[in-house]
């Protein structure tokens, strides 16, 4: 205290220690809104520039990874910090968060993020890969008061079920909403049995409100995610980087389900068709299959006839040959078989005078003795 006037008196670094615990309490965290000016990067790790209006400039101070993308002089930027002295360098906010503000900003910003990360490929469609059709495990990141929500998983429960939806709830605008995004996709990313596919939605507002979701941090998770990612933000005219960095896009979180699952009335009409297809197919596979049996039995049936009356033709032909040509036949053509002993005469020679001969004709056998021969 000064003994002359007796006032409060202070050292310099007492005086910079009291001060910023008075704005520590007082001021523990503020939000700012003011143009860009003087922005550079030291280091490639940090961050300085100056807010400003028309009226008045101050000094912030951050890191590359608090940058929603790449920023230049000239934007309207929102940014919540903590107000501090410095013992050397002076007074500085202490950033510990940025966002673009304003719809030229926030366009201005996203273009020049996608341009650097177009230039790093990260929107090339070689990357991107087939979505599970349908998938058994969705990982839904979103807000579960939502009305992209409630879209969602109203459109995917009429539409099929079985489907296992992995919520995780987080903020899909503000401040803290880029950081809660890209930790529930490393959360998903790292579950022990993942979801088959990421969704990423929200419903439609203004580019400060979709701004999240052009977010350099943001982005790049979606991108990096080992799982395949859909994301549907906004209307159908709204495409934020994510969007583009993602597998696939959606227009709106309904048609988000609507590509995830087919609709079940749709499948079972086509297996109703598919029934009465094959039903018609059988019948007709099956009538086909009784004609060829008719004609087959009837073929049978004439190639046993023709082999019987063949075989009948053959049989008579070969009695008549038999017939013709049996002892009896010869017989009655007025020949004889003449035996002596038993045994057939076929010479005269074998004959003596005297001889006792058994002379047999077709109606008869007479026994006789030979006079004499000659």
């Amino acid at each position: 205290m000064d003994p002359r006037t007796g006032e409060v008196a202070f050292g310099v670094s007492e005086f910079v220690a009291v001060l910023n615990q008075t704005m520590e309490f007082s001021f523990p965290s503020i939000f700012i809104t003011g143009e860009l000016a003087n922005f550079r990067v030291s280091k490639n790790r940090w961050v300085y520039f100056d807010l400003k209006d028309d009226e008045a400039s101050v000094r912030c101070f951050g890191t590359v990874y608090q940058l929603p993308g790449p920023l230049e002089d000239g934007m309207l930027l929102n940014v919540r910090a903590v107000p501090r002295m410095h013992p050397q360098f002076g007074f500085s906010l202490n950033l510990t968060s940025i966002m673009p503000a304003g719809a030229g900003s926030i366009r201005k910003a996203a273009d020049l993020l996608q341009a650097k990360l177009s230039g790093e490929g990260l929107f090339n469609d070689e990357r991107k890969r087939e979505l599970p059709y349908p998938p058994s495990r969705i990982g839904l990141v979103t807000s579960g008061e939502s009305a992209a929500y409630a879209d969602f998983t109203k459109i995917l429960n009429a539409r099929w079920q079985g489907v296992h939806v992995l919520h995780v709830d987080v903020q899909v605008q503000g401040e803290p909403a880029p950081g809660q995004i890209v930790e529930a996709i490393s959360q998903l990313n790292s579950l022990a049995a993942p979801p088959e596919v990421i969704v990423l939605i929200r419903g439609g507002g203004s580019a400060e409100d979709l701004a999240a979701f052009s977010h350099e941090q943001v982005t790049r998770a979606v991108a990096g995610s080992r799982v395949p990612t859909l994301v549907a933000i906004g209307h159908e005219i709204d495409i934020s980087l994510a969007e583009l960095a993602a597998d696939q896009r959606a227009s709106t979180p309904s048609n988000a389900a609507e590509l995830l699952v087919p609709d079940k009335q749709t499948v079972l009409r086509g297996l109703a068709d598919e029934r009465a297809d094959l039903e018609l197919l059988m019948q007709a596979s099956l009538r086909y299959n009784l004609r060829q049996q008719r004609e087959l039995r009837q073929s049978l049936a004439q190639a046993m006839s023709t082999i019987f009356h063949d075989a009948q033709q053959t049989l008579t032909s070969q009695q008549q040959l038999l017939h013709a040509l049996s002892p009896q036949a010869v017989l009655r053509r007025g020949y004889a078989i003449v035996r002596s002993d038993g045994a057939t005469v076929r010479s005269s020679k074998q004959l003596t005078k005297g001889a006792s001969i058994d002379i047999t004709f077709s109606d008869g056998k007479v026994i006789a003795q030979v006079g004499e021969t000659i």
